[in-house]
């Protein structure tokens, strides 16, 4: 299918801005302030008898600014993430965060003037609104737990230099370690991305030295981050609970992303309920490695000695052809993200860990980084990425208000993508060894998304309420560590380093109770998986829909439409299900003397 041979690169943000200290950056930031200053200008005319026709050219407005806006905070975003040390890019980042928040403070008024407005009025203006219809119906959502004007300016201005400030502070400190580890006799000064890659090494003896470094070095600087952590909870909890009045801290996470509390109780109670379901894989992968119980080491060990490399442009190559496969359009699109030279693959001292997606807005590729280095498991993350990628091409129809899409729902393309790319790798490889470890693998992977998240929030839960009651850093250490033991319950030996496996966990400190979206979004993608399975090319128009939808749908209505209800257990059980099956296969293979 692609006939262009992909190489390693550094992204181009051209198409945002020239650079940090650019013409254009400087007018764009001038552009916004004037705009939001003819918006102020305007505040008079909101009131209960604006037409309709007056409503929507103000909300238009209000699109236009945000669009900009995105823009800026996409570019200085990108450029810290290229290198969380240039002090440039810091300072970039610092000046967005507080010009953000003063464009926020200013056109408050309307979000405030809006959740005040009678009921009947807003449903007028809501059934004329097209697209921009669930948006404010989203906004709504929030009017029981919304401050005055005033209060709610002061939260924004002190976030900048508070909650953000701290969260980058954790990215500096965490983004400049060093870890050491030798192989082959040769000692090794490595990224964190780098040192992962021997977590998943054949040999045991790496896998532990690999992961005893992560956390020495982590635990060298648990209190600190330990620290860090608690005073972002006791903020969240001040801000959250005293202040907005939600019913629980994770509550105004549900709340953003529009998913009942109801539904993620259930989600994490049938996940708690199926732990034996991975402890099973689990005693299953020692019997596979030949030892009587697994370390926690050993989580992400190969079964088969399979140390197939994959270039670069041949990782390009499988994805997209495995892409076309199940829809050329889907292939069409992400190959958008390379030809725009949106893609950040190598691997640099400095640059931010881990993978991502960073959509900007309609109007724009979005930008995906990786820390590529030949594994299957970064072809995959490649097929993940550019899933979210892709998610975000298909709903470029929307305004910038509504074409994010909810958080639950965020994860659907991506790890969709990456099953598309698994069975594609199973119908070509011809080694039986490296087919093993891709279904191995996918169930590493499948652990990996499901119920470490699922106990990531469970912990979560569990240290907000401990903070509260005045916990230690080490009494956080030692609740992750028993959350550890029930996950695993007798199928793995966790030693005591990873005690401090929290305090390296980014998305707890960027963004409390993200992480069961990824859940959500793994179990989901099980059940529409299996339709795609039994249907067939019947069902690309119904997916093609959820994703094209972007954020312009509640996620329970539109999941509903599409025949899901996110409120029963038994769907979430049916996920489960799809696990045992694929763990039932794995059982049935012989095992190697």
């Amino acid at each position: 299918m692609n006939q262009t041979t992909y190489q390693q690169t550094r992204w181009s943000l051209a198409d945002l801005f020239p650079g940090p200290q650019s013409k254009e950056l400087e007018t764009a930031f001038e552009t916004v302030s004037k705009k939001v200053g003819v918006i102020e200008a305007r505040r008079d005319e909101l009131t209960d008898t604006i037409t309709v026709e007056k409503f929507l050219d103000f909300v238009k407005a209000l699109d236009e600014v945000t669009v900009l806006v995105h823009k800026i905070y996409t570019f200085a975003g990108l450029l810290f993430s290229e290198d969380t040390q240039d002090q440039t890019a810091q300072g970039l980042m610092a000046k967005v965060e507080q010009f953000a928040a003063e464009m926020t403070n200013r056109t408050l008024f309307f979000n405030l003037w809006w959740k005040a407005l009678s009921q009947e009025k807003a449903q007028q203006l809501i059934e004329n609104s097209g697209d921009y219809a669930y948006w404010l119906e989203a906004i709504r959502l929030f009017i029981p737990h919304t401050l005055s004007e005033a209060e709610e300016k002061i939260i924004n201005t002190k976030n900048v230099t508070g909650v953000s400030a701290l969260q980058m502070v954790y990215s500096s400190i965490t983004n400049r370690y060093v870890f050491k580890i030798t192989v082959d006799g040769e000692e090794k000064s490595l990224t964190r991305g780098e040192l992962m890659m021997y977590v998943r090494n054949a040999d045991p003896e790496i896998r532990a030295a690999a992961y005893q470094e992560l956390y020495r070095v982590y635990g060298d600087d648990g209190s600190i981050l330990g620290q860090i952590y608690q005073t972002l909870v006791r903020d969240w909890r001040n801000e959250q609970i005293e202040l907005r009045h939600h019913a629980e801290p994770i509550s105004a996470r549900n709340l953003v992303n529009d998913i009942p509390d109801e539904v993620v109780n259930t989600l994490l109670d049938v996940c708690k309920k199926n732990a034996v379901v991975f402890q099973r894989f689990f005693k299953l992968k020692a019997k596979w490695l030949g030892v009587d119980t697994l370390r926690r080491y050993d989580l992400y060990a190969p079964v088969v000695k399979s140390d197939k490399q994959y270039a670069f442009e041949d990782a390009a190559d499988l994805v997209l052809d495995a892409f076309n496969k199940f829809d050329p359009k889907f292939a069409t699109l992400a190959k958008r993200v390379f030809d725009n030279n949106h893609l950040d693959s190598e691997v640099r001292k400095g640059k931010r860990g881990g993978a991502f997606c960073w959509p900007s807005g309609p109007d724009l590729t979005p930008w995906v980084m990786l820390n590529y280095q030949g594994r299957a498991d970064d072809v995959s993350t490649m097929a993940h990425e550019l899933g979210h990628a892709v998610h975000g091409m298909l709903a470029e129809d929307h305004s910038i208000l509504t074409f994010h899409s909810n958080l639950p729902l965020a994860e659907t393309a991506s790890t969709f993508g990456e099953m598309v790319l698994v069975d594609y790798l199973l119908d070509k490889e011809e080694d039986e060894a490296v087919r093993r470890d891709i279904l191995f693998s996918q169930v590493d992977g499948a652990y990996a998304t499901i119920m470490r998240q699922a106990y990531f929030a469970m912990f979560e839960r569990e240290a907000h309420e401990m903070i509260k009651n005045g916990a230690s850093v080490n009494e956080l250490a030692e609740a992750y560590q028993k959350n550890l033991q029930e996950q695993f319950g007798d199928s793995i030996e966790v030693s005591d380093e990873f005690k401090w496996e929290w305090v390296s966990i980014p998305h707890i400190f960027d963004v409390p109770f993200y992480v069961y979206a990824y859940t959500f979004g793994q179990l989901l993608v099980l059940s529409l998986y299996q339709q795609y399975k039994a249907e067939g090319e019947s069902f690309i128009p119904r997916y093609t829909k959820i994703l094209s939808t972007g954020g312009a749908q509640a996620p329970v209505e539109l999941l509903s439409d599409a025949g899901i209800d996110v409120y029963s257990s038994e769907f979430w059980q049916g996920g489960f299900d799809v696990l045992d099956q694929m763990i039932g296969q794995l059982e049935s293979l012989p095992i190697p003397e």
